[in-house]
């Protein structure tokens, strides 16, 4: 049984990792805002705001096997709207918030046998999208991350990345708040569907896994075809 810890563990992507993983595995997880359901003996709730000058994780083990870092926001709005302190709000979310925890779990992660970070961009910072610049400002960072870390932890520790498209999660709720807005954003994509959070959950677990052993430094699409197919 192995010992995984997920930031932002609360709702969306990060809630179902957190339950799939806790089948054969113990999940520590945090939240902030929203509720949680403790019933599951192997997921472990703690509060945490990312936002706080010094994070700080209590009744953790002395070895954690994973460390994945799922908080994040979509604000779309025109770039001559968006505020400069918007950019800095934004990147102290996605960005700093997870060199913060990082930070503090290196001791643990290190101990671990086959150490995995996994991190999150989107598709916006590979395609250019109209409204997108405050988050691919901040994703562009994440993957950049990525890839630095991955070589300064090279062989100990991997790290690697999940650039999704959009997703039916309650961070994507005002874009797919309608059927028809769904179904317009599916059409976008080349499978013609949108994302769920298990599906994205599913490319993380398989990057936590020894299976992916040989992996790190990637930056994995999973987005339904719109990164690199052309129809």
């Amino acid at each position: 049984m192995k010992n995984y810890l997920i930031i932002g563990a609360s709702s969306g992507i990060g809630k179902s990792l957190a339950e799939f993983l806790s089948a054969e595995n113990m999940v520590y997880a945090t939240y902030n805002s929203n509720s949680v359901d403790n019933s599951n003996a192997n997921i472990h709730f703690q509060h945490l705001n990312v936002l706080d000058e010094e994070i700080s994780l209590e009744n953790l083990p002395d070895s954690i096997d994973g460390l994945v870092y799922c908080p994040g926001s979509i604000n779309l709005k025109p770039f001559a709207r968006i505020k400069p302190n918007e950019f800095v709000d934004d990147f102290q979310l996605q960005v700093l918030g997870a060199i913060k925890t990082i930070q503090a779990l290196l001791p643990k992660l290190k101990t671990a046998e086959n150490p995995s970070i996994v991190l999150f961009s989107t598709v916006a910072v590979q395609n250019g999208f109209n409204f997108h610049s405050q988050v691919a400002t901040s994703k562009g960072a994440i993957e950049g991350l990525t890839r630095s870390l991955a070589a300064e932890f090279a062989p100990k520790i991997r790290v690697n990345c999940i650039a999704p498209s959009l997703t039916d999660t309650p961070l994507a709720s005002k874009l797919l708040s309608t059927e028809e807005k769904k179904e317009a954003n599916a059409q976008r994509h080349p499978l013609k569907t949108i994302g769920s959070p298990k599906d994205i959950a599913n490319a993380a677990s398989y990057l936590l896994s020894a299976d992916s052993k040989w992996i790190t430094g990637q930056v994995m699409h999973v987005d339904g075809g719109m990164s690199s197919v052309k129809l």
